[in-house]
């Protein structure tokens, strides 16, 4: 990766994760920052899977470049942050795992390497799902669940786009169907558990509603691979559509939760 792009790059994580990368982190920026690692563990399993099957690679091999980068970003500031010896443990772990994981991303695309990958990545999501639960509960509050579970919409937009990649490419991974359908009944859950929380703003709402109208087209995409009809270009497309838009959300829980503190 050239040095003008490793900026750019590292200027996207900042970004995405609403911190500069010297300020300390507040628990709800943890939490949040935290749960785009959970996201990322999908969304490099997701752009590797677009390589090797060859479904809009020059995309997916600028994503890659940047989860990359964001995930190495964020994990520095997350050390800073460490509030307690067992979140501290909780991130050596998640970084053992993260360097076996990027390797393992470096290398060339075949079926083979990517269910590898798939595997590796399976772990690193348990374990970044554990650290965000974990200062979760540090951080105390009804807010704080509400920046978690917008945060794992996020993270299942792109385990959905992951699983479908993985169907269409017929990969032998174990329950795969089993897998995606979980992964979309996930999503269409927490999206309605979203809508119903008390503390949403008129703007929270709205931007609740535009992802629901997302998600039903989606879903509509979804219905094609029942048929054996696969769609990958289009899935990828509109599940990036919906990670957008649920970090957005997850930005103004964010704020919320601070304006509350």
């Amino acid at each position: 990766m050239s040095s003008l792009f490793l900026r750019l790059a590292l200027g996207l994580s900042l970004c995405l994760a609403g911190v500069p990368a010297w300020a300390a982190l507040t628990d709800a920026q943890a939490i949040n920052m935290a749960g785009m690692q959970r996201m990322l563990s999908q969304r490099i399993a997701k752009n590797y899977l677009m390589l090797g099957s060859q479904v809009r690679p020059d995309v997916a091999n600028q994503q890659l470049d940047e989860s990359l980068a964001t995930f190495d970003s964020n994990q520095q500031a997350l050390n800073a942050y460490a509030p307690n010896a067992e979140i501290s443990a909780q991130l050596q772990r998640t970084e053992q795992l993260w360097q076996l994981y990027r390797q393992q991303a470096l290398s060339p695309a075949d079926q083979a390497s990517a269910i590898r990958l798939f595997e590796q990545s399976e772990q690193l999501r348990a374990q970044t799902e554990r650290l965000v639960s974990m200062i979760e509960q540090h951080a105390g509050s009804s807010t704080a669940q509400l920046i978690n579970r917008s945060g794992r919409q996020r993270m299942l937009s792109q385990r959905i786009a992951t699983l479908y990649l993985a169907l269409s490419w017929k990969l032998a991974i174990p329950n795969l169907p089993e897998q995606f359908q979980q992964a979309v009944d996930e999503f269409d859950q927490s999206l309605s558990a979203l809508q119903a929380a008390p503390q949403n703003s008129p703007q929270i709402n709205a931007a609740l509603d535009k992802a629901q109208a997302q998600w039903a087209f989606s879903r509509a995409g979804f219905q094609l691979s029942a048929e054996s009809r696969y769609v990958p270009t289009l899935i990828t497309t509109t599940t990036e559509t919906l990670l957008r838009q649920m970090q957005e959300l997850t930005s103004a829980y964010t704020q919320l939760l601070a304006a509350q503190s």
